[in-house]
């Protein structure tokens, strides 16, 4: 499989069942409320931006149309795709009752890669303007929601076409090239003073990039898959063949690289844990509980790992393959610690400064 062809399949599982993403998304429905006030600054700040003090309000004879774009990059499917929209268009709605501000058209585009459960997100997408149009009435004013299918290292919209752009646990870098060539395409993409909001999953500091810190999870599935090699269920030349397309960053290479760029000024950059099945790192240190914490993680990662596993190794061994990964995440659990870094990138669009410069 060439890289293009693992691009493609490096999304989550579909539909609403038992090992589904919608089913199994609370550690990053609890990230997207953790960020919420840097979401928040960066949607008023943007608002600002695009209005200024020259505005001509709802009272005046003639107000101006505006229209306003933004986008969840890597949205997936289930309760958190539309989670960070919806809290964006209720922020745009009170800013523009308190101001008297005609309401904008705003244009919503949720973005994943082809292969994404698009049908179950369009069906929450209906609802959701349903409950739009019932609790806001006109008032709310035209909103369009529309699906972009595609990889997000590459140009996915018209020339300053957005003012929002936010993106959650997606953003897997494949070098630090690739990320390069994502700020680029964004820059392409976002009017000028437009934000960006990223989160992803890093490491806390600049020295290890394969350290337990940030690749430990991956490290009991690859141990998981080597043991099904042993029961002769994985041939091993096969799981040679295999590679994750990841990378955890750390938040020095994260600026290095932005700087590098140029197109772009670092608003806030922070770094949190978060526990890999959600929970409190003072709670329940039962054995029961951490049994119970196993059989959820596990639940966790292969929501978001078994489509590229299924993809070279076959859908038939996958019950048995993460079975044998909820065994030996349920060990590890006794032992260490069980925790994402996770880094949280605010960033405004300004004029494109020559690197010598930045």
């Amino acid at each position: 499989m060439d890289q293009q062809q693992r691009i493609q399949n490096v999304h989550r599982n579909g539909g609403t069942g038992e090992t589904s993403y919608s089913a199994n998304s609370s550690v990053q429905k609890k990230v997207i409320l953790i960020t919420r006030p840097i979401v928040e600054e960066a949607i008023l700040n943007m608002l600002s931006n695009l209005y200024g003090n020259n505005t001509i309000s709802a009272a005046t004879s003639k107000p101006r149309k505006t229209t306003i774009g933004i986008t969840e990059l890597g949205c997936s499917s289930g309760p958190n795709a539309l989670s960070v929209v919806s809290r964006t268009l209720e922020m745009i709605y009170n800013k523009h009752c308190e101001s008297g501000i005609v309401m904008p058209e705003i244009l919503v585009f949720l973005n994943d890669l082809p292969s994404n459960d698009f049908n179950t997100l369009f069906k929450d997408v209906g609802n959701f303007c349903d409950d739009l149009r019932r609790t806001k009435g006109d008032d709310s004013g035209p909103c369009f929601a529309a699906g972009m299918p595609g990889t997000f290292y590459g140009r996915l919209f018209p020339s300053d076409t957005l003012h929002f752009v936010h993106s959650s646990y997606s953003l897997h870098w494949l070098s630090q090239k690739d990320f390069k060539i994502f700020l680029e395409c964004r820059s392409e993409e976002l009017v000028e003073g437009g934000r960006m909001v990223l989160t992803l999953v890093a490491r806390s500091s600049s020295e290890d990039p394969t350290s337990k810190e940030c690749c430990s999870f991956w490290e009991l599935l690859s141990m998981s898959a080597h043991d099904m090699v042993l029961q002769g269920a994985i041939e091993e030349e096969n799981l040679n063949l295999f590679n994750f397309p990841n990378y955890f960053p750390s938040p020095e290479e994260v600026k290095c690289i932005i700087n590098g760029e140029g197109s772009f000024t670092i608003n806030q950059l922070e770094t949190f844990h978060v526990s890999w099945d959600c929970s409190d790192p003072k709670g329940d240190e039962s054995v029961t509980n951490k049994l119970r914490s196993a059989y959820y993680m596990a639940n966790v990662f292969r929501a978001v790992s078994e489509p590229l596993l299924a993809n070279h190794f076959g859908e038939e061994i996958m019950d048995l393959l993460y079975d044998r990964f909820r065994e030996r995440m349920a060990e590890y659990a006794t032992k260490e610690k069980t925790e994402f870094t996770t880094l949280v990138i605010s960033m405004t669009k300004g004029h494109k400064l020559p690197i010598s410069e930045v």
